[in-house]
C-alpha cells in the first residue's frame, strides 16, 4: 500500500497537472462541477479542499462569523430568509412516495439521512425526490417572515 504524497507535494503538482487529471481530482471532491471556470479557480479551490481535508476546516463558529460579515458589508444583498437552526439530534420525518424519510441534525451541522451526510437539508431532500427541493419547505420548518 503507497503512502499518499505528502500535501506541501500534493498543492505544487496542481499546476502541472493535465486538466483531465485536474477534473478527475476535483469529482473526488465536489459534487458538481461548476459552468464557467478556469485553470487558475479549479487549482485554487482544489488546493484549499486538500488543506482543508489534511489541516481541518474552519471552525463553525468562524465560518458563521465571516458569512456575517460579508452579509453585512456586501453591496450585494440577497434576500435570504429568516435561518432555521436546530438542535443536534433533531430528526424530521417526512413521507414521500409512500416510504418515510428521517433526517437527523448531527453536531456539526450537515444532516444524515440513511446512513449518508448531507451539507444541506435541501441536498437531503434532492436525494428523496430527484428534483431539487427547498429542504426547509419540503420538511416543513420553513420560518416565516416577521
Amino acid at each position: 500500500m503507497s503512502k499518499p504524497p505528502a500535501l506541501a507535494a500534493q498543492l505544487a503538482a496542481l499546476p502541472q497537472l493535465p486538466q483531465d487529471h485536474l477534473w478527475a481530482l476535483w469529482d473526488e471532491h465536489f459534487p458538481r462541477r461548476p459552468s464557467r471556470v478556469n485553470r487558475r479557480y479549479l487549482e485554487a479551490r482544489l488546493a484549499y479542499r486538500l488543506q482543508e481535508i489534511a489541516l481541518g476546516g474552519l471552525p463553525p463558529e468562524v465560518r458563521a462569523h465571516l458569512a456575517d460579515c460579508g452579509e453585512r458589508h456586501s453591496k450585494i444583498k440577497v434576500g435570504r430568509g429568516p435561518e432555521i437552526r436546530m438542535m443536534p439530534g433533531t430528526t424530521l420525518i417526512r413521507e414521500w412516495d409512500r416510504r418515510e424519510y428521517r433526517v437527523t441534525v448531527l453536531p456539526d451541522g450537515l444532516y444524515e439521512l440513511d446512513g449518508t451526510r448531507y451539507k444541506s437539508l435541501s441536498a437531503a431532500a434532492r436525494a428523496i425526490t430527484g428534483t431539487h427541493w427547498s429542504g426547509p419547505a419540503f420538511f416543513g420548518v420553513k420560518g416565516g417572515r416577521k
